[in-house]
């Protein structure tokens, strides 16, 4: 292995490191945000809310596209990302309400 090869191997490493690191910080941090929403599902079937909060919803998603810009993000991935996790959230809301 030349003396290139091999630094750009180290330097792969590192990369896939942090990559593994970041993954593990998103998972734990998606798990915090679920434990919240399913509360709020909760709540909201205990007093006969509706499972969907469009207004909340279209709000949050302007502000995660805002915050992506900022993080030099493709606001589309940040926009089609938090349309996931929402869609996710009201099928837990709606399982609470049944």
């Amino acid at each position: 292995m030349t003396d290139a090869a091999a630094r750009a191997a180290s330097l792969l490493k590192d990369h896939r490191a942090s990559i593994d690191r970041l993954d593990a910080i998103l998972v734990y941090t998606l798990a915090e945000r679920f434990k919240h929403t399913q509360s709020v599902g909760r709540l909201k079937a205990d007093h006969d809310l509706p499972p969907s909060d469009p207004m909340r919803e279209s709000q949050q998603i302007q502000r995660l596209e805002r915050l992506a810009r900022e993080a030099d993000l493709d606001p589309e991935f940040a926009r089609k990302f938090l349309n996931f996790v929402i869609a996710e959230v009201i099928r837990h809301h709606e399982q609470y309400q049944s």
